[in-house]
Formats: C-alpha cells, structure tokens, sequence
C-alpha cells in the first residue's frame, strides 16, 4: 500500500466514524449512506486533494455503491478501506 491510499483509506474511515456519530440516533443505519458519504468525502476531506481532482459525486456514489456491493459478496478480502481506497485511485485519481 502506498502512501496515498493509505490516506484515502484514513479519510474513509473518518468519514466511517462521522457517518455513524450523525446517525447515532439510529445505529448508523442509513439507506442512503453512499450519497452522504460522497458529499462529506467532497465538501469536508482531503480526498479531492488526494485524488488530484474534485470527483463528480454521482461517479463517487456509484463507486461506493459498487465497491460495497462487492465486498459484501465477499468476493474482496482485506479491510473494507483499503479496497474501496484502491478502487477510488484506480477509477478518480489522477495520474501521477
């Protein structure tokens, strides 16, 4: 792992921590939670500057939808950040 995908996956898991504390009130349980998550990521992270662009949030919802998908078929191994910061860098980041 490199040194910005472990940042990504440090800013997924804050963002992880912020989505469970603003829905406290119901266990984090949130149907839409890659929408809120997409504008976190954007508006209150790192992660533009990480990627090297503001990602389009539609693109970014999907991506989360996706990644999450896979990984709960458990068709993906490791910690759930790590992944889906790999998936983000292979499909947003612009190229170093």
């Amino acid at each position: 792992m490199d040194d910005r995908e472990a940042a990504i996956a440090e800013v997924l898991h804050d963002a992880a921590e912020t989505h469970h504390i603003v829905f406290k009130i119901v266990d984090g349980e949130d149907p839409d939670w890659a929408s809120w998550y997409a504008d976190w990521l954007i508006q209150h992270s790192l992660l533009p500057k990480l990627l090297g662009a503001v990602p389009v949030r539609s693109e970014l919802v999907y991506l989360l939808v996706l990644c999450d998908k896979q990984f709960a078929s458990g068709s993906l191994e490791g910690r759930w950040e790590d992944l889906y910061a790999r998936a983000l860098i292979a499909e947003l980041g612009a190229r170093r």
